[in-house]
């Protein structure tokens, strides 16, 4: 489940009726923890988040803690414990205790748990029934190790013979689930590998006593490893099963094991330590507080990370991107606890002030930043702090540049000599094949015309029409009856000479480059009404300015936090991106920016507005 890397798409708090949701649906799927074991978990005054992945999978957690739950499907379904909650509650799941240490190198490593491998006790194999969530054990350690689900049932394993798969693991001890927690929530990284506990009865249980002791973890390590062949790659089975490899093996997994003690223990006061710190910073912290903390974020914002370019910006964005990244370490900022309530009285208020210009966005009920006040005397006697946050931000600043330059497109319209314009080539010695730009183009017909000699002598700006360049520039373009131009001025020379030959257009975008026929097509942005109130923006014509509309949808459904689709256009060539949601303008300005498609090359049509 999380053994490759996978970005998460969307985080946000849970709502009150959420809450309660997740709540009961842990409850009903693990009968074994009280109302008391959920509390200690998700505790009620904590702030409940939850990260979605674009795998489906639903990760669920306090805010600024460590993930507890994980849902597989999204739709709460199938719901397992992580094992940081398996080491606060232990006995939340039944679990299969390992016949020896080496069996659990296998399964930290991603494979999957086989029945020989599992220690049977003496009044016989437990009774589950088919996908069935349930931990894993190492013996002579209370913490699980990792935890997954059943894949037949115990009727259909003692039937089996107790051989094949047992547990399909889900999450385990130091996948990237574990990893990307471990970089990011825990107070000090190094624990892991600065502590480690020394487990007399863990190393006892795990020493072999006899030959056929050995013999048995030899079978057990031989399953493991063709199991983790079809999951992790190739293992030398005979290397495993060698005297040598036994003995490092052995080595291999008291360490490991010793490890999983130790954080166990770590993780357990670890999360005491943060749980008291958050029932008393949520009890500390009184309105003004939150106020205070409020203000000096915004003015840190504008300070660092608020550019003037990037304004008018949404509250939402404003909020989300800048002020909460420069809330003080371990301070929990939420809108709703200071004595404005609500985000938009928040910014109403800091603009009566003068510090920054606000206004109301009438299509999307939302607070807009349109200015900031940078000669405030607040904002003058604010001296911001210097935080790794504003390195990071450059470093993503200059990435974004980078990948703005890779993506540099240049459109160049040229022309080709057509039925009318190729005499006037013939003459000078032109090539009829190649393509010209428009002062190449108008640099051949004045060529011919010095070649000619046909400036008017009693006038330098006005050229004598002969037949050959009259028919050239007029021939066909006049109706019948009227009479053809003798002589025409130098400035609609140019002009007149390039409408008669065959448009084309080169784009080039990187190392990329094509020429197509015809006149550059625009990008077409259009927002319309479906099913009731509800809009989509249909983004087409993006094939034309080397634009994947694949990558583009992927790219924008991240931005906005919005579903996007790649769909043929109907009765046409070309593919067009549907986007949920009225964002014309956003992607207009995305297209600009991130694209460098001029603007007289976007064409927007918002058929929404009366």
């Amino acid at each position: 489940m999380f053994k490759k890397a996978v970005e998460a798409k969307a985080q946000q708090r849970l709502s009150g009726a959420d809450r309660k949701k997740l709540k009961r649906t842990i409850r009903d799927r693990f009968p074994r923890a009280s109302d008391a074991d959920i509390d200690a978990l998700l505790p009620p005054k904590a702030e409940i988040t939850v990260s979605k992945f674009q795998n489906r999978v639903h990760v669920y957690g306090v805010e600024g803690g460590f993930p507890l739950f994980f849902d597989v499907d999204g739709r709460g379904s199938e719901i397992y414990p992580t094992v940081f909650a398996l080491w606060k509650l232990p006995e939340m799941l039944p679990y299969f205790m390992l016949k020896g240490g080496e069996v659990s190198r296998f399964v930290i490593g991603g494979a999957d748990l086989m029945f020989p491998g599992i220690s049977v006790a003496a009044e016989g194999l437990p009774s589950f029934s088919a996908s069935e969530p349930w931990a894993v054990k190492v013996p002579g350690n209370p913490a699980p190790i990792a935890v997954g689900s059943t894949t037949m049932s115990s009727a259909e394993a003692l039937k089996a013979g107790l051989r094949g798969k047992a547990l399909r693991i889900m999450h385990y001890y130091r996948d990237l689930l574990w990893e990307s927690v471990e970089g990011h929530y825990v107070p000090n990284s190094g624990f892991l590998e600065d502590v480690v506990l020394e487990d007399p009865s863990f190393l006892a249980s795990n020493q072999p006593s006899d030959s056929s002791e050995g013999a048995t973890c030899k079978s057990d390590v031989q399953q493991s490893c063709v199991n983790n062949e079809n999951t992790e790659g190739s293992v030398d089975v005979n290397g495993a099963i060698s005297d040598a490899c036994a003995a490092s093996m052995q080595n291999d997994s008291e360490n490991a094991a010793k490890e999983i003690t130790t954080d166990a223990s770590d993780l357990k006061s670890t999360a005491n330590v943060d749980a008291a710190k958050l029932d008393i910073e949520l009890l500390s912290l009184s309105i003004e507080d939150v106020d205070s903390h409020l203000d000096r974020c915004l003015l840190q914002a504008l300070h660092t990370t608020v550019k003037d370019k990037d304004l008018p910006m949404p509250g939402s964005t404003l909020w989300s991107n800048h002020v909460l990244p420069c809330r003080p370490s371990g301070i929990t900022l939420d809108i709703k606890k200071s004595s404005h309530k609500k985000l938009s009285k928040w910014l109403q208020a800091k603009s009566s002030t003068g510090l920054i210009t606000v206004k109301e966005d009438k299509y999307k009920k939302e607070a807009m930043l349109i200015s900031v006040n940078r000669g405030h005397p607040e904002y003058l006697q604010f001296k911001p702090e210097k935080r790794l946050v504003e390195k990071v931000v450059q470093a993503g600043d200059s990435a974004a540049s980078e990948s703005r330059s890779q993506k540099a497109l240049e459109v160049v319209e040229v022309y080709k000599s057509s039925v009318h314009v190729n005499p006037i080539f013939a003459s000078v010695g032109a090539d009829t094949g190649k393509l010209y730009s428009a002062s190449e183009a108008t640099d051949i017909v004045f060529k011919y015309i010095e070649k000619e000699n046909l400036v008017k002598q009693t006038n330098k700006a006005t050229v004598v029409l002969d037949a050959t360049l009259c028919d050239a520039l007029f021939k066909g373009a006049i109706k019948k009856g009227s009479t053809y131009p003798t002589e025409i001025h130098k400035k609609d020379l140019g002009a007149t000479f390039i409408n008669r030959m065959q448009a084309h257009h080169m784009v080039t975008r990187g190392g990329e480059s094509v020429v197509r026929k015809g006149v550059l097509k625009t990008v077409q942005i259009m927002t319309e009404r479906r099913q009731g109130n509800k809009k989509v923006t249909k983004v087409s014509g993006l094939e034309t300015f080397l634009i994947d509309p694949e990558a583009l949808a992927s790219e924008l459904q991240k931005k906005f936090a919005c579903s996007t689709t790649v769909a043929e256009l109907p009765g046409k060539k070309g593919l067009e991106v549907l986007i949920q949601g009225g964002v014309i303008d956003d992607v207009a300005r995305h297209l600009l920016e991130q694209y460098g498609i001029p603007k007289r090359y976007i064409e927007v049509l918002d058929k929404t507005r009366k």
